[in-house]
């Protein structure tokens, strides 16, 4: 175990065997022929810039410490490399021509199809290290990362025979790769507290160049990652000369082999040069002085590693040889995958979801001696009966432990029946919460995570954005995020501005996640088992006025609970009151498109109209059931879209345009829609509460005024 730090010199000391191995040189030189590599890649896209028209970086000046992590990892092993991690990929095996087909964005580019940015790769061959979808924004990776490594602990606990390993049973690591510029992102902080509390097996590897764009390290940081990192508790953390080859390897080794050993996490602090530009679109003369580029050219590491080379006994002729095959090999390549044929454009909606596991309705909705059960009870039932059937299943978010099994009783009991290390509290750190689901589903756990209240959802937008909902299709299909979210909303008894909002608008403008908002127990289990079950993410919204039927009125949301083996498809629609045939014959009936507490104000209204209103349960927002509210409509010509949240830009005012298009031909009236008054927040004071909500009365006065159409 280390002590208070690794630096380089101590470092050195302790390795001075192995610099003493025959196979030194070896190493030295295969690291020699890929900096060549990428030196001579970015030469050739610089070289080539209108050719190399998309936006890219290259690795110049951080070589050699991205190719002493990439050698030394192993195929068991995960990674997530950042945008400036070439020289990384080339040494864990990736060729300069798969490489060059994502910088052109050719139809064969292995990591996306075509569709993201160079060096942002993912990866599930068997023979290199395993690499989830990369987005570009800095210090977002972070969290999912540290995810990985959170289900590899997991696995590893419960002696999951799918983790991977090594072929004597070598437990696998976590590379993290970032620069130091993102350390300062509070996200980092969130994922580094989470790591050392559970003991994760996790490199950060931190490559510090001084510049963040043109925002230098002077203006914009107190202190470096190595001095940030000290005032985490129980976090081991090294400094490395980057740009040092020998160095960096050596380090990197001892880093990879205590967290190997020890289950623990580690920050690599290295120093490099930036001898590129930021971008090719962000130029370095833009913004660096003649002074720092000639600085950090001196600190170039390949002339360093060529040096090494000469003094352990090649000759000049040699480097000569591999420098010129090496260039003349980058140059085919590149003309390679210049004309390589650019992707389909048929393919450009692919991969958005991965195909649904639950398609039918399945199991018996109402047993014939089923006991009747509230929402949050068959909420309760149906994680339970999950976590029995799916040992890779883990439940975590704020206060669902021990204790008090979640402010609602959402999870009570469950961490006495299952154990701490499969239900367990977080610390209110909802980024991390909702973007580690993006790593325990990438090594094959399956995560059910909560947000205490939907108003919280906003800081964990970021990864739910830029993570979560992105992988599946930057990744070709390769890593879809299996994961459910689970978040009670809604307002009722004056739970004020902060624990009462609606914010399904504001989920269905992400492409990429689907969100579901049950009205009723037999819903509640079948939906939620289905989400689970979904290779995709999915948010399920969970209203606490409708949890236990408090409010008056909603007494039809406590229902016959449904069998272990219920399960409801998302995207279909139910059908909650018929009007009468007579009166739809007539011309005189009406429906309502509504969901989640909407249903039980419909009803309300609907009963002082007996016959003349049909009511239809959404059940799930997205994927929406056209077919259900097209034919409705189009049966009554006639329709209200109900919603709880503020109606102003909201889902249901966009919902009405989709009917009034498709349907405008069978309209006798235009489509009318009704939600909460258009304020900032919902008031603590209950009378003010109801005041801004729908009701069954607005509800009612809006019914009339349709039928007289």
């Amino acid at each position: 175990m280390f002590k208070d730090s690794i630096s380089a010199p101590t470092f050195k000391a302790t390795i001075s065997t192995e610099e003493r191995s025959a196979n030194k040189q070896a190493i030295l030189l295969k690291a020699y022929r890929l900096m060549c590599q990428a030196r001579e890649m970015a030469a050739i896209y610089e070289a080539n810039r209108s050719t190399c028209k998309y936006v890219h970086s290259t690795s110049r000046g951080h070589e050699a410490i991205q190719i002493a992590a990439g050698l030394q990892l192993n195929s068991w092993d995960y990674a997530s490399p950042y945008y400036r991690d070439d020289s990384m990929l080339l040494a864990m095996g990736f060729s300069p021509y798969e490489l060059m087909l994502q910088l052109l964005a050719k139809g064969d580019d292995p990591f996306s199809g075509g569709r993201s940015y160079y060096s942002h790769p993912n990866s599930l061959e068997a023979n290199r290290p395993r690499i989830p979808h990369q987005s570009s924004a800095t210090g977002m990776q972070v969290i999912p990362t540290t995810g990985m490594a959170q289900g590899i602990s997991y696995l590893e606990r419960i002696g999951a025979d799918f983790l991977r390993k090594g072929p004597k049973g070598e437990a696998p690591v976590v590379l993290c790769s970032l620069g130091d510029g993102s350390v300062t992102e509070g996200e980092v902080s969130e994922a580094w507290q989470s790591a050392i509390l559970w003991q994760l097996p996790v490199i950060y590897l931190i490559q510090d160049n001084e510049w963040g764009i043109s925002a230098s390290a002077a203006e914009t940081r107190a202190m470096d990652a190595y001095e940030y990192a000290a005032g985490f508790k129980g976090l081991e953390r090294m400094q490395v000369d980057g740009s040092n080859f020998e160095e960096s390897y050596h380090a990197m080794g001892a880093a990879i082999s205590y967290v190997r050993q020890e289950r623990k996490p580690i920050v690599v602090h290295a120093s490099v040069p930036l001898l590129g530009h930021h971008t090719s679109g962000v130029r370095k003369e833009w913004y660096r002085t003649a002074e720092d580029l000639a600085l950090h050219e001196e600190k170039d590491p390949l002339p360093k590693l060529r040096n090494r080379l000469l003094e352990t006994g090649l000759s000049e002729a040699d480097l000569l040889k591999i420098e010129a095959d090496i260039q003349e090999y980058v140059s085919i390549e590149f003309a390679r995958a210049n004309a390589a044929e650019d992707p389909d454009t048929a393919t450009v909606q692919d991969h958005v979801f991965a195909p649904a596991a639950v398609t039918e309705e399945a199991g018996i909705r109402t047993p014939v001696k089923g006991s009747k059960v509230m929402m949050v009870d068959a909420a309760l039932h149906a994680v339970e009966e999950i976590l029995q059937q799916f040992p890779e299943a883990i439940f975590f978010g704020q206060d669902v432990g021990r204790r008090l099994g979640g402010v609602f009783r959402e999870a009570a009991t469950l961490a006495e029946k299952f154990g701490d290390h499969r239900v367990y509290n977080t610390a209110i750190q909802e980024a991390y919460i909702i973007g580690a689901t993006v790593g325990l589903a990438a090594v094959g756990v399956k995560p059910i995570v909560e947000i205490q209240f939907a108003d919280y959802i906003y800081p964990g937008f970021n990864q739910l954005v830029t993570e979560i909902s992105k992988s599946c299709y930057l990744s070709n299909g390769k890593f879809p995020v299996q994961t459910l979210i689970r978040i009670p909303i809604g307002a009722y008894g004056g739970g004020g501005p902060y624990h009462s909002g609606s914010i399904e608008s504001t989920l269905l403008t992400i492409k990429g996640i689907k969100v579901v908002y049950p009205s009723n127990a037999a819903d509640m289990k079948g939906l939620m088992k289905a989400a689970f079950l979904d290779p995709n993410p999915v948010v399920m919204l969970e209203h606490k006025g409708l949890y236990w039927s408090k409010v008056p009125g909603t007494q039809a949301a406590i229902m016959v609970e449904p069998d272990k083996d219920y399960l409801l498809p998302l995207g279909k629609g139910r059908v909650v009151l018929q009007s009468h045939p007579r009166d739809v014959k007539r011309g005189e009936t009406t429906c309502i498109i509504t969901y989640g507490m909407g249903v039980y104000w419909a009803m309300a209204a609907a009963a002082s109209f007996p016959g003349l209103v049909e009511i239809i349960d959404l059940r799930t927002v997205f994927p929406l059931d056209e077919e259900l509210v097209f034919s409705t409509v189009s049966k009554h010509g006639k329709c209200l879209v109900l919603t709880e949240e503020q109606l102003n830009n909201s889902f249901a005012q966009a919902l009405a345009g989709r009917i009034q298009r498709a349907c405008f031909k069978d309209l006798d009236a235009p489509v009318f829609t009704l939600g909460a008054m258009d304020l900032p927040a919902v008031p603590m004071n209950m009378a003010l509460e109801n005041m801004m909500l729908p009701n069954p009365e607005k509800v009612a006065a809006m019914i009339k005024e349709l039928l007289a159409y």
